[in-house]
């Protein structure tokens, strides 16, 4: 059997965890408890998942420091953005808590027996239920808020699911301390065993997405990683639904005005989105458009580059492939090295990069991801050809303006332009700090996202809940929410909606 080991990104140092990768059987088993789990808490009223919910968020809040001390050793994360990581999946689970509560997201609807143009009509009744287990399948780059205590293990629950994470190969430690706050909250609210499951290992991983019990895969990694499960679920007898968030460049630009007005600003907020967690963050913005006469912006990014410190990247391939991907931007894409990534004395540590191409030469080649502190600078002589390289560019999570009040019509012109290509448009601000909160849709077309859904904020439950309509069905059978008298959720009755009684 194979026992994981774990690395320290900042010395490289590797030691054995002590866990051992779950073997398939062992998957199967896993399933099937979260599958019985589910069946035995589907009929409980939502008071008591809104319970759990809390219960989680406080669970995590207990063991904040041993939590945050595990993260750090295994990720070379600083203490500061890991314990602000944890307090955003506390305020997840409590988010998603009020959320269930409040009924909503149920979506229910009755339709009374009644006559119709077409005839008489039966009784139907419609709301959204769980989908079945569901498997998370945690990122690298954040520990906390994308793994196994993420949004998509939240969500998942909150819509009444069970959960099997998959641990992440650079932070099992960090998993397996994660997924143990999870599992003795939940065994402490009443919940059974199984509710929330975890495996670790490749090969688990793939064997989980396979699992005739899984219902559907919620997923934050690489292009790469993504199309691998997704051939696993499409050689499976029955298909699930995969939501993955995939691959984003998140391209920011500059106009003219606003360089002028404020570009010593817009440099230090620049280094600081494309440098932040090490660049390993999926909304960095990776190419900014920029005149040709901005000197001012990229001298201060470069200066600021030049005078970091080392960061850790988060493992040893994302590392390598950092310093490939540099080289085949400028070997075939063409841009010009203003500042070159150097490594540090040990580990997985690098400083910043800045690369630069002109807007007109601007190619399929350059638009590439990197994972990691790396900045295209594109330098545009008019705006005509910045509307024109975005064509280039793979559709995104994000597009950024920096522009004053009053250019308005280049503020609707770029509106206009990216509105097919992004799930989210930022205005004088940087994409990277996603909100966690009703409104907030973080998603994209492909290849940012295989999906229309956001895996961040309240609606991020809908991937994992399905209609299900009730005809001429027998009160006893319905869900509470659906039955005729007072309820505590908003519902559509008749075609009229009616507020929650209260």
């Amino acid at each position: 059997m194979t026992t994981l080991t774990t690395t320290d990104p900042r010395t490289g140092a590797t030691a054995d965890t002590g866990i051992t990768a779950t073997d398939d059987g062992a998957v199967a088993g896993i399933a099937r408890a979260a599958d019985e789990a589910l069946r035995a808490v589907r009929s409980r009223p939502r008071s008591w998942r809104a319970g759990l919910l809390r219960a989680l968020a406080d669970a995590l809040d207990a063991d904040r420091a041993g939590l945050v001390a595990t993260a750090m050793a295994e990720t070379g994360l600083p203490e500061a953005p890991l314990t602000g990581e944890l307090t955003r999946s506390a305020f997840q689970f409590r988010l998603f808590a009020d959320a269930v509560d409040d009924g909503a997201f149920l979506e229910a609807i009755i339709d009374h027996a009644d006559d119709t143009p077409m005839g008489p009509g039966p009784d139907v009744r419609r709301m959204l239920v769980p989908v079945g287990p569901v498997a998370v399948f945690g990122s690298s780059n954040f520990p906390f808020a994308f793994s196994a205590l993420g949004g998509d293990t939240a969500s998942a629950l909150a819509g009444g699911n069970a959960v099997v994470i998959k641990a992440h190969s650079s932070h099992p430690l960090t998993s397996q301390r994660s997924h143990a706050a999870l599992e003795h909250a939940a065994r402490a609210h009443g919940a059974p065993d199984g509710l929330i499951g975890i495996v670790y290992g490749q090969r688990a991983g793939a064997a989980l997405v396979a699992d005739p019990t899984v219902a559907a895969v919620g997923f934050t990694g690489s292009l790469s990683t993504g199309r691998i499960l997704l051939d696993i679920i499409e050689r499976r007898e029955r298909p699930i639904p995969f939501f993955g968030e995939l691959s984003s460049l998140n391209p920011l630009v500059i106009t003219p005005a606003a360089a002028a007005a404020r570009g010593d600003e817009i440099a230090a907020g620049l280094f600081t989105s494309f440098t932040g967690s090490a660049g390993q963050l999926c909304t960095k913005p990776g190419l900014a458009f920029l005149p040709a006469s901005a000197d001012g912006i990229v001298d201060g990014i470069v200066a600021r580059g030049r005078d970091a410190a080392p960061q850790a990247l988060l493992n040893s391939r994302i590392h390598d492939e950092l310093g490939r991907i540099q080289h085949r931007l400028v070997a075939d894409g063409g841009a010009r090295v203003l500042l070159d990534a150097r490594p540090g004395d040990e580990g997985f540590t690098v400083t910043p990069a800045v690369l630069e191409i002109a807007a007109a030469a601007l190619t399929p080649a350059v638009a590439e991801e990197a994972f990691g502190p790396l900045l295209v600078l594109v330098r545009y002589e008019s705006l005509d050809e910045v509307y024109s390289a975005l064509g280039m560019i793979p559709d995104s999570l994000t597009a950024t303006l920096h522009a004053e009040p009053d250019e308005t019509e280049t503020i609707d012109r770029f509106t206009a332009r990216v509105h097919d290509l992004v799930g989210r448009i930022v205005y004088n601000g940087y994409p990277t700090g996603v909100r966690v909160s009703w409104g907030m849709h973080h998603g994209g077309p492909w290849p940012a996202t295989n999906t229309q859904h956001t895996s961040v904020g309240v609606t991020a439950m809908r991937r994992f809940l399905r209609p299900l309509a009730w005809q001429d069905a027998p009160a006893h059978v319905l869900p509470a929410e659906l039955r005729d008298g007072p309820v505590d959720v908003p519902r559509r009755v008749d075609g009229e909606l009616q507020l929650a009684a209260r």
